[in-house]
């Protein structure tokens, strides 16, 4: 590293004081990927989760109630909700291999004006149950004053006052305000409505809805909520750290920053506390809820809905929502992001694979649409590989009478086969960190180069997982550490991902990697150039956007390991200032093969699998240890126009200590099993899959 004046030094020295306070006095974001009860121990899971597939349909928005208040509805609605609480639906859900039924519950019109829908809701769980379909329910987070307040008037208290001149309401519902959510009222009645769901319909999961609305910026006005900032504030830093952050040390006069709308960066520190504020309400509010359940049940499973996924929106400036914290409240997550899978018209591979990865991370599973009218086959074959125990929603509660064939047969596969689904994990060469503070302050170049670098993995058939600040204490289990344009590192995490490279680790960083600190303020060269070999940019001033490092890529060897350097993920399509890093800009960039280049010489010179197969195949390797197996998911995206991707060869490397027993191939497209011939050369094993049509699933037994 280049000589700096002993003020440097010094200063580098106070830094490293200062972060170490910090940390102290702020450590919940680092620690909550592990689940915790008011003391600090674990929240137990339902065991039933871990045994089960859940293959789900759902039916939350056909109660009378609302369908008649929201209006545009057909003459025969009312009669497709009677028909969805006969004994002759629940029985053909049951043929067609459903597993739970998600159903209405609570709207929040409130629970004496839902009466009615309460007891259909009832009978149709019982029905359920008398079938072995497990039930989840409903839970809304709006408010329907119209019929609320008759039954609680002090609710009005709850309500977000009107923002920019105009109420805040639930998209095109006016009807359905929002409410400050950690408001102490609020709180107390959502527990009885949980109460009446686990005790009186005895249910097996709630389904906490519209999650991504409850923390957006607007419901932050709510007077609580300025008292609850400003507590914040004062219980995260002491007066001497608070100086350091702010300028001053006493905070019972701040407000809420002015919120106006999309932004490339926040380099303002209000702005940052107040993000990172509305994410640690948002986890808080569930950690209580799920404490509350898990008391009343452990058995009963927790699911909210984020909505985004991992889809190129930076959610904590949006939505309030960090995956890390929110999810360490629940079992399920589900996502309405879109992004069916597919090649679209441009080709662009699109999936959910982030969203998927992102969650079995943090050891949750996913619901999403895979079936009923908008759904397909691809999408079904999508969650198989990559969500965990979960082949999502497969229609409506009356999809045992309209189901399509092909999805029949792919909910049967998953059924008949889901001793290879149940107890895997990821078996990954490669980790992708999502940092906090680079991915919540900077909604340009950080996604921008993330998203398009995991698309170059995604395409070029390299499994990879994605990790969180909370990950980088262990990297044991990969051999490479992508970090693409991560701007803001703290000095902790810089002396683990030195720790992994010196241990054996690779590394490939891109662009502004380590250029700032977790508050986004400017180091005076690379935090990793001891790593990269790189210098910085020089300074330009506060007000001046950092430009592309002027240098060539480089390759360095690092203690154990090996570190690559490159100045830039290239765009095909670049994403304009200040918007979301959505499918449309996810062509594969430019220099695509110099990425994959780099990762794989970081990684010693090879992957541990390669597979030939069109760009718009992906690969997923998942290990079995209990029984001795590898399992190779191979999908066709482009299986629309393209019913046959062909051939598919695989080479992989075989796990120390093991020889090939098997290979052997599966598919719902084709009846039986195939063998695979398979030769071994050097401790590496090739076969081909003859003809690759939407989904394959390789099994690899190993002795």
């Amino acid at each position: 590293m280049h000589s700096h004046c002993l003020r440097f030094r010094i200063g580098v020295l106070t830094l490293t004081l200062f972060c170490l306070l910090f940390a102290f006095g702020c450590d919940r974001r680092q620690e909550t990927a592990a689940r915790r009860s008011i003391g600090g121990a674990p929240l137990p899971r339902p065991a039933w989760l871990k045994k089960e597939p859940l293959i789900i349909v759902g039916n939350w928005d056909s109660m009378a109630i609302f369908r008649r208040r929201v209006g545009d509805n057909p003459v025969w609605q009312e009669d497709d909700y009677v028909r969805e609480h006969t004994e002759e639906t629940v029985t053909k859900l049951k043929d067609l291999g459903v597993t739970m039924a998600v159903i209405h519950f609570y709207k929040a019109y409130g629970l004496d004006a839902e009466k009615e829908q309460l007891e259909d809701s009832r009978r149709l769980a019982a029905l359920c149950k008398k079938y072995g379909i497990r039930v989840g329910v409903y839970v809304g987070s709006t408010v329907a004053y119209e019929t609320f307040l008759a039954e609680k008037p002090e609710a009005e208290q709850w309500f977000v006052p009107s923002f920019m001149g105009r109420p805040v309401y639930y998209p095109d519902q006016s009807f359905r305000k929002r409410v400050y959510f950690m408001h102490p009222g609020y709180r107390e009645y959502m527990k009885r409505v949980l109460e009446v769901a686990i005790k009186d319909l005895k249910v097996d999961l709630i389904h906490f809805d519209n999650t991504s609305l409850q923390a957006q910026a607007p419901v932050f006005y709510h007077p609580q909520a300025v008292k609850d900032f400003r507590e914040f504030l004062h219980s995260k830093y002491t007066p001497e750290l608070r100086k350091k952050r702010f300028g001053f040390s006493e905070v019972r006069f701040v407000e809420p920053p002015v919120w106006d709308g999309p932004r490339s960066v926040l380099n303002d520190p209000m702005l940052q506390e107040w993000a990172d504020f509305r994410c640690q309400q948002l986890a808080d509010y569930y950690g209580e809820m799920e404490r509350f359940i898990r008391d009343l049940n452990p058995e009963v499973a927790v699911e909210n809905n984020p909505h985004s996924g991992v889809s190129g929106l930076n959610t904590v400036w949006a939505q309030g929502v960090d995956y890390p914290r929110l999810l360490a409240h629940t079992d399920v997550v589900w996502t309405e992001e879109g992004n069916e899978a597919g090649v679209n018209p441009d080709g662009i591979l699109v999936s959910k694979i982030r969203t998927y990865k992102m969650a079995s991370t943090l050891a949750n599973s996913i619901f999403t649409y895979t079936g009923g009218t908008g759904g397909s086959t691809l999408q079904m074959a999508e969650a198989m590989a990559y969500n965990r125990r979960n082949l999502g929603l497969i229609g409506g509660v009356l999809a045992g009478r309209d189901a399509p064939a092909a999805q029949r047969d792919y909910i049967r596969f998953y059924r008949d086969n889901f001793e290879l689904y149940r107890d895997v994990k990821s078996r990954s060469d490669v980790a992708v960190l999502h940092s906090y503070a680079s991915l919540a302050y900077n909604n340009d170049l950080p996604w921008q180069s993330t998203v398009l670098f995991e698309q170059a993995l995604i395409q070029g058939k390299v499994p990879f997982d994605i990790v969180f600040d909370d990950q980088l204490k262990d990297l044991s289990k990969y051999r490479v550490l992508v970090l693409a344009d991560q701007e803001c590192l703290s000095d902790k995490q810089l002396q683990q991902i030195g720790d992994f490279v010196n241990g054996g680790g690779g590394v490939v960083a891109t662009e502004h990697t380590s250029f700032f600190t977790e508050w986004r303020q400017r180091r005076r060269d690379f935090g990793l150039r001891g790593l990269f070999g790189v210098n910085a940019p020089t300074w330009q001033g506060a007000r001046v956007s950092e430009g592309l490092p002027e240098a060539a890529p480089v390759r360095n060897a690092a203690g154990k390991g090996r570190v690559a350097y490159l100045p830039s993920v290239k765009p095909a399509v670049p994403k304009p200032p200040a918007v979301a890093m959505t499918s449309e800009y996810w062509k594969l960039p430019v220099n695509w093969q110099e990425l994959l280049d780099s990762v794989k010489w970081a990684g010693g010179g090879s992957f541990s699998i390669e597979v030939r197969a069109p760009q718009t195949v992906t690969a997923e390797v998942q290990e079995d240890s209990a029984n001795n197996r590898l399992l190779i998911h191979l999908i066709n995206y482009d299986a629309a126009r393209r019913p046959s991707a062909g051939r598919v060869g695989v080479t992989f490397r075989i796990p120390e200590g093991y020889t090939v027993d098997h290979v052997s191939t599966l598919s719902p497209d084709v009846p039986g099993a195939d063998s695979l011939s398979c030769a071994v050369t050097n401790s590496k094993a090739t076969f081909a899959v003859p003809n690759l049509m939407t989904y394959s699933l390789v099994i690899v037994r190993l002795k």
